[in-house]
């Protein structure tokens, strides 16, 4: 039944394809392999459509098409995601957008989620180490539960990887950065506190990181927010 759903989506997606949002996807670092340019909100509403179904998620990720993909992230519950599935599909991230959209509409919901944005973070395969980065900022983002001091445990991470020079990398640590110090006024402390050790790390990176995430931070517009 799944592999019959499956079927009859990825012919939906290719009725959709359009060729000049894949030639535009890749002028923003979306890798073209198995693109085919169908927009995120097709691909919410074809996830409305589709309901909740794990084993459908499942056959639409080992398509290997990129919005596929995606629409896997959006579909699959979150509850029956386990611990080897998290990893296999992580190992699988070859671009940005596939990344941060599993983090943000799956990985997030799913009891190891703290657990495993801080394993990520220490592997050496980029796409790898930006889902740990991604799915803290969506954690910080999206998590209305969880207590700061899961939170401020992140900060280590976030401090240890700040010299990473990689595109992918140092852009997801610094929305962690930032995610994290917009939730409320004492995270927003323990951010500022971190961008600032940050800072003085003798790297250029590091540097851009620190600094980009100081002037939001400390920004009127979150300061009045936040209080």
């Amino acid at each position: 039944m799944a592999r019959e759903q499956s079927s009859e989506i990825l012919k939906k997606l290719k009725s959709l394809s359009n060729p000049k949002n894949a030639e535009g996807m890749a002028r923003f670092g979306i890798n073209p392999k198995n693109t085919l340019g169908v927009s995120i909100p097709n691909l919410r509403k074809l996830a409305k459509q589709t309901g909740k179904n794990h084993k459908l998620a499942r056959e639409l990720w080992d398509s290997k098409i990129h919005e596929a993909r995606i629409l896997a992230g959006m579909i699959d519950d979150p509850k029956l995601v386990s611990e080897k599935q998290m990893d296999k599909w992580t190992k699988g991230f070859d671009s940005w957008d596939v990344c941060d959209q599993v983090c943000a509409n799956l990985f997030d919901k799913t009891p190891r989620a703290f657990e495993k944005a801080v394993k990520w973070t220490k592997s050496s395969e980029e796409f790898i180490k930006r889902a740990g980065f991604s799915l803290m900022a969506c954690l910080a983002w999206h998590d209305k539960t969880s207590d700061d001091k899961e939170f401020i445990k992140l900060f280590s991470a976030i401090k240890r990887e700040a010299a990473d020079e990689r595109n992918f990398v140092r852009k997801a640590v610094n929305w962690a950065l930032r995610q994290i110090g917009k939730r409320n006024k004492k995270l927003n402390k323990e951010a500022i506190k971190t961008a600032k050790e940050i800072q003085k790390i003798n790297s250029k990176t590091a540097k851009w990181i620190a600094v980009d995430a100081l002037r939001e931070l400390q920004s009127q517009a979150v300061q009045r927010r936040i209080k």
